[in-house]
């Protein structure tokens, strides 16, 4: 796992430094599996693929697999003109999951493009901390409103910075675990 974490990072700079980020179709299921196989494709013979089982954390059970592909074409349909559209948008994806792993990883990426394209922002990650993060998205289904205001305290219009889009992607590992330097 620790070796799937280091060169997973390792791609998530490269989709940014080789302008391949550029070529990524944003708000829309196909962009999210771009960017889940770029980050982990050669890792997880699963990558950019949408599950076909069923998977929980904790005590939430994610969107039925049965069902998903349908659920998708609805979260594309969704409005992204503002903030809170946006929002409502990564959340739904969010319940969704439609990756058995990476989810999180490609969809603050994914969450990032959106915002950039729509509203010329981005989360500045690296001041989001962890332990608020996981839980207004552990909390985002029933309402976003805490997770929103998190995310609003954070947004950046420095959205070509290159330190913190890094430091954003280096947080955004940190929140599933890995902590650069921990497995070389």
């Amino acid at each position: 796992m620790k070796r799937i974490n280091k060169q997973s990072l390792e791609n998530a700079y490269r989709l940014f430094e080789s302008g391949a980020i550029d070529n990524i179709e944003v708000g829309t299921t196909r962009g999210l599996q771009q960017i889940h196989t770029y980050l982990f494709g050669g890792l997880y013979d699963f990558a950019g693929q949408i599950r076909t089982s069923n998977i929980s954390k904790g005590n939430f059970r994610f969107a039925t697999a049965l069902y998903l592909n349908e659920i998708l074409v609805k979260i594309e349909q969704m409005p992204e003109h503002t903030f809170e559209e946006i929002l409502a948008k990564y959340v739904e994806m969010n319940i969704a999951h439609p990756f058995m792993e990476g989810n999180g990883r490609a969809m603050r990426i994914w969450l990032d493009m959106l915002l950039k394209t729509r509203l010329q922002k981005v989360v500045n990650w690296q001041f989001v901390s962890k332990e608020l993060y996981l839980q207004a998205m552990e909390r985002s289904p029933i309402n976003d409103l805490e997770l929103r205001t998190l995310l609003m305290a954070h947004l950046s219009d420095e959205i070509n910075n290159r330190e913190i889009m890094f430091k954003g992607i280096e947080q955004s590992y940190y929140y599933e675990g890995y902590e650069k330097g921990n497995d070389d």
